[in-house]
């Protein structure tokens, strides 16, 4: 099939032919600009207009390069499309229509018939490596792989998030092809693949935007990682508008994951940057924007954006699973089977309602389809940013596990799956970063001052326990050990997962278009009735108790096929809800209002 053209955006190298490529670079702060041709010349750019400078060179593809400002400090490019070696290294001229598309007429897939499968492209090798699973994964169930970002980052090791050259892929994983491949062979088996991008910060370590173009940020407002970006910009819109399009158009990618959008402080960037995508991307591909916003802004969900990461649902079931109340947890361990049903009956859990802090946040929700929200029990963020790493399978009662990832995997929200959890996993995901020096010091011992609040960390000594992410054993303990899968314990879990997936692409896919909540009520302390009408008006209805007591409740009507129970020997139809478990009924064509 034939390639398309390349897409030349704003920011980057631009080659106009094989061997002459042209240069750009924003840097209104600084005096002067040259290029520097790693082996070759160095050429002064020519000052434009709003800060621009650029320069035509006689140099190809795989030619590498910085830029030297005020002749006293060389700097990669900003969209450097990949890097020599590291962040302070050369870039490196890339031709992005260079690599042939095997499946380039892939349309992607409808929203709704996406399972989500997070991985860390590092704890699996790399880009090859990931190859290498992607048929299990199919015939597991999982519909769209989700990639932790890929942003260059200082070091070797890292979850992603303090990248600092948005543009380029992290050279550790593989080359720019490489990935290309990896996406091209999975739509080769139907599946679509999601990357995590971060537009809210840059990393800590090789980021030198403040030296020449200081108004990419503003200081006037803060984020947990210090300045602002100033979205305010033409420019800085641009810069990550661009690469977004980048993503979905020169790499093919299916969606976007935004991280953390509640610290990007211009909610009017988030509307330009859909308009653009949606304008932009060909009619009838499938490609979708997903956001994590912890100010649950229902309104973001009705027009512009495919669906948000639900973590209110993660919540209030991590911590009726684990009785846990430390944290952000104490906001769903109190009163927590009414936030189960609010969760379970219309999203959000809050909606406008006050935190343990006494803040209101969130937007009523229960007029947006089920397929609005993601839905997990585990992520990165919800394993790794526990001190130890733990994963739930070390944390919950294996049938009280089960009947949730009833919840997960059988309700018309859409699942997400993290790395190694569809066998029942048990090493760690712990945090972990390549870091060095003052900076490795300061990022170990705040790592560690994060859970002082913690009854169990309060001491010292304990906390001193806590690994050290900048310890290489930390990375290795974190990477899933995919030879147990086929140990008797993973392989049931692995059972379950693959018979649930099923059930869920059979039964419960065909039927998510035009679905909707149709409410919850409490069953008795954490438990609860949910119903949802599908697309072709017959009604899905949760059964479930994570109590550790039988419940009483009504018989289902006897038109209601059970699909699924979680608890082995039970087939439903009873009005005994037996502890820890979750029961799922699909009534055909109940011609509900």
């Amino acid at each position: 099939m034939q390639n398309r053209p390349a897409r030349n955006g704003q920011y980057g190298p631009v080659l106009l032919d094989k061997s002459r490529t042209r240069f750009r670079l924003w840097a209104p702060d600084a005096q002067s600009v040259s290029l520097v041709v790693v082996g070759g010349d160095t050429l002064p750019m020519q000052e434009g207009a709003d800060g621009w400078y650029s320069v035509e060179a006689d140099v190809g593809a795989g030619t590498q390069y910085s830029f030297l400002i005020d002749n006293e400090l060389q700097v990669p490019d900003p969209a450097s499309r990949a890097q020599s070696v590291d962040v302070h290294d050369p870039s490196v001229v890339v031709d992005p229509a260079a690599y042939t598309w095997r499946n380039a007429e892939w349309p992607g897939r409808p929203w709704h018939e996406t399972v989500l499968y997070e991985l860390h492209v590092g704890s699996y090798g790399g880009y090859a490596q990931i190859e290498q699973r992607l048929q299990a994964l199919a015939d597991l169930g999982v519909t769209a792989i989700e990639l932790m970002p890929l942003a260059e980052f200082p070091g070797d090791r890292n979850w992603g998030y303090d990248g600092v050259l948005l543009y380029a892929p992290e050279a550790s994983y593989g080359t720019p092809d490489q990935l290309k491949h990896l996406i091209d062979t999975a739509h080769g088996l139907g599946l679509m693949v999601f990357i995590d991008v971060v537009y809210n910060h840059f990393g800590p370590d090789g980021n030198y935007l403040h030296r020449y173009a200081k108004h990419f940020f503003r200081h006037d407002q803060q984020t947990p990682w210090g300045d602002g970006i100033d979205f305010r910009r033409r420019e800085v819109r641009d810069f990550f508008i661009d690469n977004a399009l980048m993503w979905l158009m020169d790499y093919r990618f299916d969606g976007l994951r935004l991280d953390a959008v509640h610290a990007i402080p211009d909610p009017t960037f988030l509307a330009e940057l859909a308009e653009r995508v949606h304008a932009e991307v060909e009619p009838g591909r499938h490609v979708h924007l997903v956001l994590e916003n912890e100010h649950n802004l229902a309104s973001l969900l009705s027009d512009d954006f495919t669906a948000q990461w639900n973590d209110d649902g993660h919540n209030v079931l991590h911590t009726l699973l684990t009785d846990e109340s430390q944290g952000y947890y104490g906001d769903y361990h109190k009163d927590s089977t009414n936030k189960l049903v609010r969760f379970l009956g219309e999203g959000f859990i809050y909606q406008g309602h006050e935190n343990r802090r006494g803040e209101s946040r969130g937007e009523p929700s229960g007029h947006l389809p089920p397929t609005s929200f993601v839905l997990f029990l585990q992520n990165h963020d919800q394993t790794g940013n526990r001190a130890f790493g733990d994963r739930l399978i070390n944390l919950a009662p294996a049938d009280a596990l089960k009947a949730a990832t009833t919840v997960l995997l059988l309700s018309p929200m859409v699942p997400l799956l993290f790395m190694g959890e569809e066998w029942g996993a048990r090493e760690p995901f712990l945090f972990f970063t390549s870091h060095h020096g003052e900076l490795a010091d300061a990022v170990r011992e705040g790592r560690r001052g994060e859970f002082a609040e913690f009854a169990e960390f309060a001491d010292e000594h304990t906390r001193e326990r806590i690994p050290d992410p900048n310890a290489v054993e930390t990375y290795e303990a974190s990477k899933p050990d995919f030879s147990k899968r086929d140990e008797p314990e993973h392989a049931e879990w692995l059972g379950l997962y693959r018979h649930l997936l099923k059930l869920r692409h059979a039964e419960i896919v065909p039927r998510l278009e035009g679905s909707r909540f149709l409410g919850a009520e409490a069953l008795g302390e954490a438990a609860a009735l949910a119903r949802w009408q599908l697309g072709d008006r017959s009604e899905l209805r949760l059964e479930l108790n994570l109590s550790g007591n039988d419940l009483a409740v009504m018989p289902p009507a006897s038109t209601a096929r059970l699909l699924h129970s979680s608890r082995d020997g039970d087939s439903g139809g009873t009005d005994t809800l037996p502890a820890r478990t979750a029961r799922m009924y699909l009534l055909e064509s109940a011609g509900v209002s």
